[in-house]
């Protein structure tokens, strides 16, 4: 586009507007890609705490499905828990007629007749995953004897147990009940005695 002015002269104000607007667009396009760049810095950034938090969610959920797993392992293993303690108390009884029977010269059919039925009930209980804690002649363990006891006893080494009151069970190597017993002091050997807690 040209203009002339009352002096002759002709003024072309075309080339001055495209080098002005090509120099808008440089820099329009200079602030955009700064703009862009910062853009996806953020948008990198907030991707990677995406993540993040994506890896931190799926190993919660991975340990609350090992958790739950558990959980049911230990339902299915300890349900039957409270009938089983409810049951010990009938194997003792069990145990306490044998013995009264044997020293009373009871009926031999009646001591076979009630050995059977103890036999069954342990047996029943072991095929749940029952068993026996050995204390007799063993050294005395807290976490599987409750000492109601101490008997001076020079024969034996120093809390060795002497005497079995109550028999302790296990249920799945879990403490059920812990075997109520009596343990021997040994003054002999008091250097390397442990106390006991009656």
């Amino acid at each position: 586009m040209t203009e002339t002015k009352d002096n002759g002269f002709q003024i072309n104000a075309e080339p001055m507007q495209e080098s002005t607007t090509e120099d808008t667009e440089a820099v329009a396009a200079e602030i955009d890609q700064d703009t862009i760049l910062q853009q996806l810095e953020e948008k990198t950034q907030e991707a990677q705490q995406n993540y993040e938090r994506m890896l931190r969610l799926a190993a919660e959920v991975e340990n609350l499905k090992k958790r739950q797993e558990r959980e049911r392992t230990d339902l299915v293993q300890f349900a039957n828990e409270s009938l089983i303690k409810e049951l010990l108390p009938v194997v003792d009884n069990l145990e306490l007629a044998l013995e009264h029977g044997r020293q009373q010269d009871a009926p031999p059919a009646l001591l076979e007749g009630v050995e059977m039925v103890l036999r069954g009930f342990l047996q029943a209980l072991a095929k749940f995953g029952v068993s026996q804690i050995k204390a007799l002649g063993e050294k005395f363990d807290p976490a599987f004897h409750n000492a109601v006891m101490q008997q001076e006893n020079s024969e034996v080494e120093d809390q060795t147990v002497i005497q079995e009151l109550q028999k302790g069970y296990l249920l799945q190597n879990r403490l059920l009940r812990p075997a109520m017993v009596v343990v021997a002091r040994n003054t002999c050997a008091a250097s390397s005695r442990i106390d006991v807690k009656v």
